[in-house]
Order: structure tokens, then C-alpha cells, then sequence
């Protein structure tokens, strides 16, 4: 008698993302997302990561606020800080969870315009944080 395999993955599309508790609309892509690393000394490395999205209208959405109050604070020492999660998402139930603490925008960047272009425009952010934490579902 054979024993059926199930495979355990996940599709890179499922994930949300979330500024301070609260759910982000028009996430495109997470990348970069480096949960552990070290180096040579055994120093514990932070790399950034990167955000892209739609450009929204909407001023006071979480990210286009937290975006204006960082710009707002451009000349400061202290950059706004938020905690901000990737959830990843298995057939629409939560599977991880990965937590930058304090993190902070590092710069944005915007995709081309053009005027014989449909796409619509991307803003790419480049987030810092002081720690990271990656939480697993309990399971049964």
C-alpha cells in the first residue's frame, strides 16, 4: 500500500501587510524580507527590506501618512516609527507572521512615467527596523 505525500507550500501572491495593526490595501510585492542573518563575528545583521505599491489617493491611508509625516520630518534626527508585518496566507488562513519593530522608511522611489504607459505607478519603499520577529500559527 503506498502513502500519499502531501506537499506543505506556499503561493508568493497570498500575504498581507500590515502598518501598526492595521491592514494595507495595494501591496504589490514584499522582497528582500531577511528574517536572520549574521555576520562573520556572529553580529546579528538587520538588512532592509522593500515595500512596492500602488500609488493611493487617499492622503490618510497608513502608508501615504506615514510617508508624509516621515517627508515632515526630513530635517529631524527621529524618523517616524511603526511596526509593520508580512503575513503570509495559505488558501486564506494565516500560516506566518514576520513583525519589523520601530521600523522606518529609508527612502521611496517611483516607477517611471509615461505617457504611453497604462501600468499604474509603484512606489517602492525601503524599510529599516531595530528587530525583526517571525511568529508561527499554534497548530493542533
Amino acid at each position: 500500500m503506498s502513502e500519499t505525500v502531501q506537499i506543505d507550500s506556499l503561493i508568493a501572491n497570498e500575504f498581507a501587510f500590515e502598518i501598526s495593526g492595521e491592514a494595507v490595501s495595494g501591496v504589490f510585492r514584499v522582497g528582500n524580507l531577511v528574517t536572520y542573518a549574521t555576520d562573520n563575528d556572529g553580529n546579528r545583521l538587520k538588512p532592509s527590506f522593500e515595500v512596492s505599491k500602488m500609488v493611493e489617493r487617499d492622503g490618510n491611508n497608513a502608508f501615504n501618512s506615514w510617508l508624509r509625516e516621515t517627508t515632515d520630518a526630513r530635517d529631524s534626527e527621529d524618523s517616524p516609527r511603526r511596526d509593520v508585518t508580512v503575513v503570509a496566507v495559505d488558501d486564506g488562513v494565516e500560516t506566518r507572521r514576520w513583525t519589523a519593530k520601530n521600523a522606518w522608511i529609508k527612502s521611496v522611489s517611483y516607477s517611471d512615467f509615461d505617457s504611453s504607459s497604462f501600468e499604474m505607478i509603484a512606489e517602492t519603499f525601503i524599510i529599516g527596523y531595530e528587530d525583526i520577529e517571525e511568529s508561527f500559527p499554534t497548530t493542533d
